[in-house]
């Protein structure tokens, strides 16, 4: 009998190890495409910016320089995304809004983040009274609706950059004190903040060095996603005429000025778009990536 069993332990025993080795393979496999996927995103986000930098300085072409005599031009090596109505180059156009799209998807996604995380850090560990207030406000402000939330602040500060960089915030940090607070929750009974309580450390402390770090990864998926959106948010709000004026090159309302020619000359609205979806590809596989490496699905958090 005993004989019998050794033999099927030793089975068992293999059979452990090789699923053990497949799990280990897989998680190899699943990291280096991570590292992957982060490389290639950040080679877009950060390769647009920089040819937005390098190729006017190559090209000797003013994003609002007007010519009439080579109006709705189609795309070639001297305009390589055509020109539009007014003999514009809209590659010239497309780089120079480049930093403005840039500049308000990261100072909103920033100070969303910033508000959030200290909000729902604070709601998570002290609980209470405060976090019901807190939390509640969360739940009225992601069941509005976003863009009428954002284009009432428009409304109040007029068309243009202002309203969009306060409706953006105020809105956004609702998504990111629900994230942190939820990790906080965990963080709070952890074995290393009993220690510290123990050791007498102040509240400030414990929170700042010990459980905000614990709190931030998840965040940080959330950051691309968010960063995307505003970007995206931006986009349409110029689209629709109420964000970035004229002259001012903003990617929505370059596409804007080509929809009329979407039939005739598919480039003046096509060719800008697919930039604005080429940097959205480029932020999703850095958050994509970011979430594999930490084993965090933001999908499911947004």
């Amino acid at each position: 009998m005993a004989a019998a069993e050794a033999p099927s332990n030793a089975l068992a025993g293999e059979e452990g190890a090789r699923r053990a080795a497949r799990l280990r393979r897989r998680a190899l496999a699943e990291r280096r495409w991570s590292l992957v996927t982060i490389v290639l995103g950040l080679a877009i986000v950060v390769g647009v910016p920089v040819a937005s930098y390098v190729v006017p300085l190559l090209r000797d072409v003013q994003p609002n320089a007007q010519d009439l005599t080579a109006t709705l031009q189609h795309p070639s090596v001297a305009h390589p995304f055509g020109t539009d109505n007014v003999g514009r180059d809209v590659l010239a156009r497309v780089f120079a809004a480049t930093p403005l799209d840039y500049q308000v998807g990261f100072a909103t996604t920033l100070a969303s983040l910033m508000i959030g995380v200290v909000l729902g850090a604070v709601a998570g560990y002290f609980g209470g009274a405060l976090d019901t207030i807190i939390m509640r406000l969360v739940d009225v402000m992601i069941a509005f609706p976003f863009l009428v939330f954002v284009l009432a602040f428009i409304a109040v500060f007029g068309a243009g950059l202002t309203g969009i960089y306060v409706g953006l915030t105020v809105f956004g940090w609702a998504f990111f004190a629900r994230v942190t607070r939820a990790e906080m929750l965990g963080v709070r009974e952890r074995q290393y903040i009993a220690a510290a309580r123990t050791l007498g450390l102040s509240t400030r402390r414990i929170l700042v060095v010990h459980a905000l770090p614990n709190v931030l990864r998840p965040n940080l998926v959330i950051a691309m996603a968010t960063l995307v959106w505003n970007i995206l948010t931006l986009a349409t709000l110029s689209f629709l005429g109420v964000g970035v004026q004229p002259p001012q090159a903003e990617w929505g309302s370059i596409v804007a000025d080509g929809q009329t020619y979407l039939l005739s000359d598919w480039w003046l609205p096509t060719l800008p778009g697919l930039v604005i979806v080429l940097v959205g590809v480029g932020f999703s596989l850095i958050g994509d990536g970011i979430a594999d490496r930490f084993g965090y699905d933001f999908r499911l958090t947004v």
